[in-house]
């Protein structure tokens, strides 16, 4: 048994009504990957057989479009799972990941996942209140689309990582700028020049992949003022 693995799972909120036996088991059942830059992780129509728990790195999920061009549909960072989904889609990757950060994760059975939904029913309450509120996220997204200006969604992309509501705060974002870009629906050439507003607006700091959030109400009070609720980016962009 992986001690920290165990450890790392029993700290993430999703499982926090988990069985002791299902942390015993997925330990058992895991493996560590050291992970590099453009390594897929599974592939879109895939059969599914694993999820992924990230706990360093940064991993994309996309799907191509017929002219062979990349739909980016998240982009996520350590503490967060991917693949989980497969178990809703007939067992199918519904997205293919790759690997956009070098990092390592926990590759995690799915057949014990799907057992504990079985056997566990505040857990499978759990999981469905999870996939809520990753629906009100992408339904908040469509809306930050149509009220906020490029700034302010870029604004909002970065609160989404942020495990305060006030003070300063320091993030790393992946090295690929147009990556964060495709993510957020803009060209690099907007993306930039967003950038450069936001700095001017809210006074970041911005140091190649490192963003440096000296106030961060000042950064919810212009990335929010055109959102429906108050504060919607920590609400919604919280794994649990």
């Amino acid at each position: 048994m992986c001690a920290t693995t165990e450890q790392e799972l029993r700290q993430y909120p999703l499982f926090r009504n988990c069985s002791d036996s299902f942390f015993t088991d997925m330990a058992n059942d895991a493996h560590v990957l050291k992970t590099s830059k453009g390594q897929v992780l599974f592939l879109h129509d895939d059969p599914a057989e694993r999820f992924y728990y990230i706990s360093s790195g940064w991993v994309k999920l996309f799907r191509e479009t017929l002219d062979g061009a990349q739909a980016v549909v998240d982009v996520f960072t350590r503490e967060n799972i991917i693949g989980e989904g497969a178990l809703f889609e007939d067992n199918i990757y519904p997205y293919t990941a790759e690997v956009v950060e070098s990092g390592s994760l926990i590759s995690l059975s799915l057949s014990i996942l799907n057992r504990e939904l079985q056997s566990n029913n505040q857990f499978t309450n759990d999981m469905l209140g999870f996939m809520a509120r990753n629906k009100r996220q992408k339904d908040k997204e469509i809306e930050h689309i149509s009220l906020q200006n490029a700034p302010q969604r870029i604004g909002c992309f970065i609160l989404g990582f942020l495990n305060k509501t006030e003070g300063e705060a320091t993030i790393h974002l992946p090295y690929d700028k147009t990556l964060v870009a495709s993510r957020l629906g803009m060209q690099p050439e907007t993306f930039s020049r967003a950038l450069g507003k936001l700095k001017v607006s809210t006074g970041i700091n911005v140091k190649g992949a490192t963003i440096e959030v000296s106030d961060i109400e000042t950064l919810v009070s212009f990335s929010c003022v055109a959102c429906s609720a108050e504060f919607p980016c920590k609400e919604l962009c919280s794994k649990c």
